[in-house]
């Protein structure tokens, strides 16, 4: 099986390729540890298009994430997405569909954000092929950092970055697994900001609507997110 454009396999799975199946072989791609007819023998697509979201994969999420109420105090209504991390299938949906937001957009490194972040942040960027880049709370990191202060509901926080962490111009994707009042994505964002990266978007495993925390973080780049409660 070769592409028609003669890409070896090593070549980045977000350029175009041409699947040519040879005489008397199976019409089938095994991708991912899955299989895939092929209906038509010469036909070009994505690769990464293989593995497109349907309403049935976002469905079999959203019912696997867990609500916990009154965590972490009363009142509140918690989504739990560890049952969605400990199946291999469900975590590879999720970052299935990270991965479709970018497209065919070059990205030279992810940040994740302390710390449930740095989870789909660095399975993203494997998945690109790219670096990862940490975003700490204040005095978590050991070497040289920009920070920047962020107002909570009571008090302030901090987060941080390494100084050669981004570099001028990079172009960079932010990834959490939350998307609530957006005051922490928007702190990653300006200190990314007065790292001069160019920050191609904002991706979220879940957005909480009605807290309306896209407002803060759309103003940096899009904001793209798997799944809306």
């Amino acid at each position: 099986m070769t592409n028609e454009e003669g890409m070896s396999n090593g070549e980045s799975d977000n350029q175009l390729k041409r699947i040519r199946l040879t005489a008397g072989a199976a019409p089938l791609v095994r991708f991912c540890g899955e299989e895939f007819v092929i209906r038509d023998l010469n036909v070009a697509f994505p690769v990464e298009s293989l593995a497109l979201m349907n309403s049935q994969s976002l469905d079999l999420l959203r019912s696997t994430v867990r609500d916990v109420p009154d965590f972490p105090q009363p009142g509140i209504l918690f989504k739990d997405i560890t049952p969605v991390l400990s199946d291999g299938a469900l975590l590879k949906l999720a970052v299935d569909a990270m991965q479709e937001f970018v497209g065919d957009q070059r990205v030279d490194k992810v940040v994740g954000i302390d710390a449930r972040g740095f989870i789909f942040g660095a399975m993203l960027a494997a998945r690109l092929g790219c670096g990862f880049v940490p975003a700490r709370k204040k005095g978590k990191l050991p070497w040289r950092t920009r920070g920047v202060d962020y107002a909570l509901e009571y008090g302030t926080a901090s987060l941080e970055l390494h100084e050669d962490a981004v570099l001028p111009g990079e172009r960079v994707v932010l990834a959490d697994d939350l998307l609530a009042t957006g005051g922490t994505a928007a702190a990653a964002l300006e200190l990314l900001q007065h790292l001069e990266a160019d920050i191609v978007g904002s991706f979220f495993f879940i957005e909480l609507d009605f807290l309306s925390g896209r407002e803060k973080v759309e103003k940096f780049a899009p904001v793209k997110s798997v799944l809306n409660y």
